[in-house]
């Protein structure tokens, strides 16, 4: 099909659009969603194709009263084409699948239980981390913390996923598998934040004129690339050795599903490679971000740094590292995160919702089919429930939104999310965030490399929730 004929197929479907919605009937019975000023000729609002959620209290309604009928995922471009055509829990739809793949997750991975067998993963690569920056620091050089910081959690991610470790020069090495791996991780999360044409107007999924499923296709082919020969690697071992023990998660899913499984259409093996992605997409990038800005925060309100110093003093001592036990006590640190989350989500958006159903939102009838997000970002800068939203003020954690916690009761403070599709690595992340932070700043003295405040523009990015 040409340009002049794609061209005269839109103008057809906008004038089919204007004289439909000119003559359909009003259900006067209806209170409807209430629409925004400003329509455009012929189009109206076809523009405008999401709910926005930007109040606490219609959030609120979203994850209580409606948080089983908004509970699926829409079917979007990202992931049908980068998450094994939705076999990813993040765009799954809520079904069976859905809710059979999450609970392994949750309970062979990130539960209280299994975190604490897996803490040697973590305290091994916190203390080659510190090793290396302390060796770093010595000799004076200078470090970007926010690379040393990747290097970190990716490890913990890929050892607790797959059995996998990395130096710093396999990362920094151009095409090894480490540097393919997360440069294609990165590529694809900025890939699940960007609007795609289809995802709106499916018919035009053909011609791809962003050229944005083509990106999503490519960056697709180089992580099943990458992950399908860790999955081999696993098979062979499990070939060789029935009684091989379960090392990493991959191993878990392994043993929990047999060769022939068929879940709502996808193989054990897509299953266990969709898996083990979404929690490779949303494990290591999110959790290196949210420490950065952490730091960030405290280079540039340095009164802030030298208090997390002192309660760090007090409650642990100079003479001992602080500790994954000690973190409790630590109620400064706890509210300096906390208010880090506030300020920068992991997710400043969910991921796009679908009414399974019509229902009614704050009285407002939402039809079945509508999609929704909920701005976590705008919630959480709300002028009637933060006092000088847009500044960092950790103390608000300890008097006046003392009670408020991250895991969703508190619908003004929803960092990742709340309801069915909340965030299931919230215990895990904070863990390493807290500990991480404690260490760097009980054993380093922190600054800026020319003594500047750092630049808090954010990127380009999207983590799902």
């Amino acid at each position: 099909m040409d340009l002049y004929t794609l061209i005269l197929s839109i103008a057809s479907l906008l004038l089919f659009l204007y004289i439909f919605s000119r003559n359909s009937p009003k259900n006067s019975k209806k209170n409807c969603i209430p629409e925004p000023s400003g329509s455009l000729p012929l189009i109206g609002h076809l523009h405008l194709l999401v709910l926005v959620v930007n109040g606490w209290e219609i959030a609120k309604a979203c994850f209580t009263d409606n948080d089983r009928t908004l509970a699926t995922r829409a079917n979007t471009a990202g992931g049908r084409y980068m998450g094994y055509n939705n076999a990813i829990i993040a765009f799954a739809p809520y079904d069976e699948y859905w809710r059979n793949i999450r609970k392994m997750a949750i309970v062979e991975l990130l539960s209280s239980h299994r975190l604490e067998k897996l803490k040697h993963i973590r305290f091994s690569e916190m203390d080659s981390f510190v090793k290396e920056l302390y060796g770093l620091s010595r000799n004076g050089d200078k470090v970007t913390i926010s690379e040393a910081l990747e290097r970190l959690t990716f490890n913990i991610n890929l050892r607790m996923l797959f059995g996998k470790r990395f130096s710093g020069n396999d990362y920094g090495e151009v095409n090894s598998e480490p540097w393919r791996y997360k440069k294609a991780i990165k590529l694809a999360l900025y890939l699940f934040g960007i609007f795609v044409l289809a995802d709106a107007l499916p018919w035009l999924e053909r011609f791809d004129i962003q050229g944005h499923v083509r990106s999503m296709k490519e960056t697709a082919k180089e992580l099943d690339s990458i992950i399908s020969v860790w999955l081999g690697e696993h098979l062979k071992k499990k070939r060789e050795n029935q009684r091989a023990s379960e090392s990493d998660f991959m191993d878990v899913m392994l043993t929990h599903l047999p060769e022939d499984t068929v879940i709502s259409g996808h193989t054990r093996d897509t299953i266990v490679k969709a898996t083990t992605l979404v929690l490779s997409l949303t494990g290591a990038e999110s959790t290196s971000v949210t420490i950065t800005w952490v730091l960030s925060l405290l280079l540039n309100h340095p009164t802030t740094l030298m208090a997390a110093q002192q309660e760090l003093d007090h409650h642990v001592g100079r003479d001992r590292w602080v500790e994954e036990s000690h973190i409790h006590n630590l109620k400064y640190l706890q509210a300096i995160v906390k208010e880090t989350l506030r300020l920068y989500p992991p997710g400043p958006i969910t991921g796009i919702r679908e009414a399974m159903q019509d229902c009614n939102i704050v009285g407002y009838d939402v039809p079945k089919g509508t999609r929704l997000v909920v701005n976590i970002w705008k919630l959480q800068r709300d002028q009637r429930v933060w006092e000088n939203a847009d500044e960092f003020r950790s103390e608000r954690f300890m008097t006046t939104h003392v009670g408020l916690d991250v895991r969703g009761q508190n619908f003004e403070y929803i960092p990742f999310s709340s309801g069915r599709r909340s965030c299931p690595g919230i215990t895990f992340g904070l863990q390493l965030v807290h500990l991480t932070v404690a260490k760097l700043i009980q054993g380093f003295d922190i600054k800026t490399a020319e003594g500047m405040a750092v630049d808090m523009k954010e990127g380009k990015n999207m983590n799902e929730n």
